[in-house]
Formats: C-alpha cells, structure tokens, sequence
C-alpha cells in the first residue's frame, strides 16, 4: 500500500516541516512554505533505474579507469566551457534570464549533432513550434526528435524505446512526477524528476542536458541540492538589449570553471564569438574625448574593452553618479581617489560610466581605464585609440599591480596597440617579446594626469 504523507516545504531553499511556518529557519525567507503531499511506494518505482545491489566496494588500485571520448557539441564556445566537449553520463544545467537564449543554445546543440541520436524533450513549446524555432536555425540533424511532455513516467518510457544518445528537458521546472501530489516547478517535484533523470545518466551513459527557470534574484529556481546533484551549472549573463550573451561555467566536475565562452545573438540564433576584442572596440579610428580601452581577464579569457565616461556640470543640487556595467560603489571610491589625491574638484559634477557592448565587468584591473576616460572627459582630450590600461588603483592613489599581465600584453599586441600603462610593480619579468605595444609603467595617479595628458593636475 502507498503512504501518504504531508508535509511544508520552502519553495526557496526546500527546507521540510511538519507545520506551516511563517518564516523559514532555513533560509529566513517569509511565506515560503507550502503544503505538498508525498506518496511513498512500499516497493521500488517502475520505470526507474537503479544502481545494482549486488555492487561491492573495491579497493582504489582495482578501479580501472579510461580515458572516455568526449562528445563534441558542435559549438566551440561551448565546448571550451565544458573542457573539450560533453562527458558521456553527465548531467549538465544551464540556467538564465527569460529570453537571454537558453531554449536557443539547447535546440542548436541537439540540431547540429548530426551523428548523434537526440531527444528533445519540450515541456513549454509545443513541436510545432519547436519547428518554427529549428527552421530559423537551420538544423544539420533533421532526424532529431522532438518529444512533447512533461509527465516523467511517459518520458521515461519514450527514452527506453528510443534509445538517445543525447536528451535535452526544455526545462525542470515543468517535469513532475505521479509518486508526489505537488505541481510541477515545486521543490518535490524538481527534486525527485532531477535525481531520476540523474539515475538513468549515470547507469546508462547517455548525458542530460536541462534547462532551468532562475529567480528574482538571480539564482537557480527551485531547492540547491538540484545544483549539486549536477555535473556542470552553466548560466547565462547579459542584456537582452544588447546582441552580446556569456555563458559561464559556475561548476564543472570535469573541468575548469574559469572559462568563459561568449555568444551574440542573432536571427539565426546564437553565433559564437571567437575575437571578442575586434567587436568590442568600435571606435578606434575616431578620437573621442571620454573613451579608454581596459585589458581585461574574465575567466581565463583576456580581452580589450572600452569604458566610456562622461562628466558634466550638475543641474541639480547633488551631483548624479550612474554606472552600467560597472560596480557603483566602486566608482565612487575611484572619485574619491582622484578628487583627494589628484585635485579633481566634483562638488558640482555629474558622472556617467559606460562599459561598451553592455557587459559586466569586475576585474579590478579595469580602474586605470576607467580614470582615464573620466580625465578625458573632464579635460576634453581624447586619448589615442591604440593605448590601453591595465592596473588597478589604490586609496592613496597608487596604482598596484594585477595578476596575468602577459595575457593582457598579448592581447594588445595582437590587436596593434601601441602603448599600455602598467603599474611599475607589474613589470618585473614581463616579456614583451620586443612586440610594437610599448609598456609604460606607473607608480601614482599624478603621473598618469602628466604622461597622457601633460599636465600636473587637472585644475
């Protein structure tokens, strides 16, 4: 006989009581728990497969291992993420914001694996339009299968007869299953539907890709141990009003999660953007007062970016200080620094910061850049479009070393740079290779004002 049980779980965190609280202890959320009613089955589940019981422990040494071919997705920028391409029996995330392309990127990899037998399992579209979205694409696997349902038990009953060598879910959130009396996209239902589809990889070999709501807040939807259940979380990051997309890597078991890979959306889905640089910098041939280009790290990946500032007298009383892909607090520091220690008067400024292309940066190497495009502004002189900035700035006004110059020395070389200011601490043992980008290294603020601009301050 099946056991019913009632219980409250935090749609939050997943956290179970046997009341209703008001609060969570947990996570100390607020009316976040809600009742759901779970049905235990006196013997095994049908349909699920399970680890052999007739397992043994076996000694380390005895283990033999094999180096297992990954497979290749196709997408260089996703497989680089990954580490090479997709693990045979790994279960991999991928979660964004609604539109950011996370319905796209899956059906590009099911459709351009044309040696491969794919199953897409499709729980929000209908497979008419899944169609509409593969004919936009314009697949190279046109036998791959298109499966519309959210049931578990129905879905996997289709992969037993099919046989996949791939299986997308489009998305979590929409599976459920009979042996819980919740809805779909509750904490149960997430849980349970994620640990089978985590079962059957796992004893079959065939890797699972799933798609995954996030929250307001930016966080996988649904309770954490569906992110440490999986392989690989992959999350989508950008503006929907801009073309570019990341994809980022925030924990891979077969890999490094320094990897970054970068996308631009078009009408034909998602283009993989090899030379980020190239695209980034788009006015290297004009010369515009507040520009200055960074070199910058993300991940492991270095590339050269414009910060664009502008600085104006304030019409209102207190001066207006607005970033967009920049940490604000962070500004204000580095205007503190430049009014303290360089005698940059803004009592009576307003103070705009733009990173190019509508990406987020953190990399503190950034703060040189961003101080000269705020100068550049202040002073009216445009900086040359082949100098750069990589270094960070300190309170007292220093300019302090950053880690990977060589990277970012390369990336200027390659992209016809010919000067690049540096903190003089940097400089010990870089190589330039006798390259055209000239180092010019730097101690404090006041000697960035003389060197670029050729004066002492700017008063």
């Amino acid at each position: 006989m099946a056991k019913t049980k009632s219980v409250y779980v935090c749609q939050n965190c997943g956290a179970e009581s046997v009341k209703w609280l008001g609060r969570c202890p947990s996570c100390n959320e607020w009316n976040t728990f809600v009742e759901e009613r779970i049905t235990k089955e006196s013997k095994s589940r049908p349909g699920l497969v399970e680890v052999s019981r007739n397992a043994i422990p076996k000694p380390l040494k005895e283990i033999e291992t094999s180096n297992e071919k990954r497979i290749d997705t196709r997408i260089g920028e996703l497989n680089r993420i990954l580490g090479g391409g997709i693990v045979p029996g790994s279960i991999v995330l991928l979660g964004g914001e609604p539109g950011i392309g996370k319905s796209t990127l899956a059906l590009q990899l099911a459709l351009g694996m044309d040696h491969q037998k794919v199953l897409y399992v499709s729980g929000e579209e209908s497979a008419r339009q899944v169609k509409i979205r593969a004919d936009r694409i314009n697949p190279t696997n046109q036998d791959c299968l298109i499966l519309n349902e959210t049931l578990l038990e129905n879905i996997l009953t289709q992969i037993e007869n099919v046989q996949p060598d791939l299986i997308v879910i489009d998305s979590i959130q929409t599976l459920y299953t009979d042996t819980i009396e919740s809805s779909p996209g509750s904490v149960s239902q997430i849980r349970e539907t994620a640990a089978t589809l985590l079962r059957y990889a796992k004893t079959s070999g065939v890797p699972v890709i799933l798609i995954g709501h996030i929250t307001k807040d930016g966080s996988i939807a649904g309770p954490k141990v569906l992110e440490h259940i999986v392989d690989v979380v992959l999350q989508f990051e950008g503006d929907q009003n801009y073309l570019y997309r990341i994809l980022r890597s925030s924990k891979n078991r077969f890999g490094s999660t320094s990897e970054i890979g970068i996308f631009e959306m078009q009408n034909s889905g998602l283009v993989e953007v090899t030379n980020p640089s190239e695209i980034l910098l788009s006015h290297r041939d004009e010369q515009l007062s507040g520009i200055a280009v960074a070199a910058t790290i993300d991940g492991a990946r270095p590339f050269l970016i414009e910060t664009q500032a502008l600085v104006s007298t304030a019409v209102y009383g207190t001066p207006q200080r607005s970033t967009t892909g920049f940490d604000q607090r962070r500004l204000n520091m580095l205007l503190a620094v430049l009014e303290r220690r360089a005698g940059f008067r803004l009592a009576n400024k307003d103070v705009f910061l733009n990173i190019a292309g509508g990406l987020k940066v953190s990399d503190p190497a950034i703060d040189l850049a961003v101080i000269a495009a705020i100068l550049s502004s202040t002073l009216d002189v445009a900086i040359p479009g082949t100098t750069c900035f990589a270094a960070e700035v300190g309170l007292s006004g220093e300019i302090r070393p950053v880690n990977r110059l060589d990277q970012r020395v390369a990336e200027a070389n390659k992209l016809g740079m010919t000067r690049m200011f540096v903190s003089r601490y940097n400089t010990k043992g870089l190589d330039n290779g006798n390259k055209n980008c000239k180092i010019i290294p730097i101690g404090r603020i006041e000697e960035l004002i003389r060197l670029l601009f050729g004066r002492e301050s700017v008063d």
